[in-house]
């Protein structure tokens, strides 16, 4: 009796990872049909050049020709990529690899995975071309905006205990920004509040109600009109930083969003000279899979 082919996940490709789409039973007789309406993000033209160029396959790694039919039951996989992307003219780090981890920093402007108008200039998609480790996976994420360390990891069955090190919060993270220098403020001090999504989707911001975020702020130097702060996030809020720095009278430098938005996330006009000045300084855990203290330290520095 002939046994059917293994399901195959097909290679990475120019360091973009395979993406995979079950199909439904439906009223799709082509598998373009199918994609065309359950994926609109690629139009049928681009789904019909992508088969015809052998870029869509099925789960034993077959190319899948435009006349295909649909097959319910069968996984389809195909390539993430966007037919002009911005070159981001900033180069990541790595500052750490081994078997379990690799640790890289981050310039401003790079966004950590693929989303929205950006797939090959993205960390994760940089570093898995740069490497080769096609398992390679942020276990948390800064912003885009943000430069400094990102913490990855090498083995998928590593990965949850090191994601849990960031959901339970025994993470010792130190943030530098640069912001307004407010004299009337004592430093240190501890700012909790309560962050919630604001009516515009890619803002933050505080509303009264029981705190689920905290940040430790100190002064490090005056510079004038600036400062250079040091911030200690106990929690992982979107945009924590930026919405405690602003509440506080303290607006990042170079901050699109915080306190006014000057254009939002969808915007092509980039100054490349004006990066909001906030850096992932260092990072310290015990390793839950080595037993090991870890102490990384990014190489970047803010303008002072």
């Amino acid at each position: 009796m002939t046994r059917p082919p293994h399901r195959i996940i097909p290679p990475m490709r120019d360091g973009v990872s395979a993406s995979c789409v079950a199909l439904p039973h439906g009223p799709w007789p082509l598998l373009i049909d199918f994609l065309a309406e359950r994926l609109p993000a690629v139009s049928t033209t681009q789904w019909l050049q992508r088969m015809a160029q052998g870029r869509v396959l099925d789960e034993h790694g077959a190319a899948l020709a435009p006349e295909a039919p649909l097959q319910p039951g069968t996984r389809v996989y195909y390539y993430r990529e966007l037919e002009a992307e911005t070159l981001i003219p900033f180069q990541e780090d790595i500052v750490y690899q081994d078997a379990h981890l690799l640790v890289a920093d981050k310039p401003h402007f790079l966004p950590v995975t693929p989303t929205g108008r950006y797939v090959q200039q993205t960390l994760l998609v940089r570093l898995k071309h740069r490497t080769g480790i096609e398992h390679l996976s942020p276990i948390h994420r800064i912003d885009r905006e943000t430069a400094g360390l990102v913490v990855f990891s090498v083995r998928p069955q590593d990965r949850g205990a090191y994601q849990a090190l960031f959901r339970e919060q025994v993470v010792d993270k130190d943030y530098e920004a640069i912001a307004p220098l407010r004299p009337d403020l004592p430093l240190p001090a501890v700012h909790r509040s309560r962050i919630e999504a604001d009516e515009q989707f890619f803002r933050q911001r505080e509303v009264p109600g029981e705190p689920n975020s905290e940040t430790q702020i100190e002064l490090i130097e005056a510079l004038g009109e600036l400062a250079r702060y040091r911030l200690r996030p106990r929690s992982g809020k979107t945009h924590q930083l930026r919405v405690h720095m602003d509440a506080l009278g303290r607006p990042i430098v170079g901050d699109l969003f915080y306190p006014e938005v000057v254009h939002g996330p969808g915007s092509t006009d980039e100054d490349w000279s004006r990066p909001l000045q906030l850096l992932a300084r260092a990072l310290a855990f015990t390793d839950p899979v080595t037993g090991e203290r870890r102490h990384f330290q990014s190489r970047r520095q803010l303008l002072g």
